[in-house]
């Protein structure tokens, strides 16, 4: 009797103890996958500025490119003149 008594206590210590470890288990599952989470979170806005640097970049660069060939425009056009006036003023 009294070994029956101690027995079902022990059982339903263990009992418990398993519910707790599952529950804690279960609490740490849940708080890796929220760092998880957040980590890809943190990734996907690192990515989206990334995207958005580039585009700026591209920007930058098409308008440098258009910076310049208007120059080099400019450029021959002012040689050939000067040139043209240099030789046909003689």
């Amino acid at each position: 009797m009294l070994i029956d008594e101690i027995s079902e206590a022990a059982y339903e210590a263990i009992e418990k103890a398993a519910g707790e470890a599952a529950r804690a288990a279960f609490l740490a599952s849940v708080e890796r996958e929220a760092a998880a989470l957040l980590e890809a979170e943190r990734w996907r806005l690192e990515a989206k500025n990334n995207l958005l640097a580039i585009k700026e970049a591209k920007k930058a660069g098409v308008k440098n490119t258009v910076l310049g060939v208007v120059i080099g425009i400019l450029g021959g056009l002012s040689v050939g003149v000067a040139g043209t006036l240099i030789i046909g003023g003689r």
